[in-house]
């Protein structure tokens, strides 16, 4: 019986270590990152319809809020000293959840903790914030 704890307690305890080791040297296994989503978020319809006014509408917007740190294309931005590179919007990799609802919720409030991508809820409007989901979903890469 001793045997099956001690087994169990190894089997619970090693793989920890493992991945700290594989996120400090930088292994393949340190290149996967699950999404770190919002589940709350994530059941949030868009009230916005896509239309040409909402696109055009999320696509001004977009190049006055976002394009800085975004890039133009929406592919994303280099980075500076003091804040890490913006990432791809047009990519299908979404650290942040992927649905309406979770990019609607990391535009309003930002990535806390370190708040690498600045909350905007105070400065645009929700249904402006709707019009750039719908702008960004429409940059999507084709495959």
């Amino acid at each position: 019986m001793r045997t099956f704890f001690m087994r169990a307690l190894l089997i619970g305890i090693l793989p920890a270590p493992v991945a700290a080791l594989a996120i400090v040297t930088g292994s393949a296994a340190a290149h996967y990152t699950p999404a770190q989503g919002n589940a709350d978020a994530a059941r949030v319809t868009n009230p916005v319809a896509m239309s040409a006014e909402s696109l055009a509408a999320g696509k001004q917007l977009y190049q006055r809020y976002c394009a800085t740190c975004h890039g133009i294309s929406a592919e994303g931005g280099s980075g500076s000293d003091i804040s890490p590179p913006a990432p791809d919007l047009t990519d299908t990799e979404w650290k942040h959840g992927s649905t309406d609802g979770e990019i609607f919720s990391v535009i309003k409030n930002g990535v806390p903790p370190d708040l690498s991508m600045e909350p905007w809820g105070d400065r645009i409007k929700d249904a402006d914030i709707w019009n750039v989901v719908n702008y960004v979903r429409s940059l999507a890469k084709k495959k």
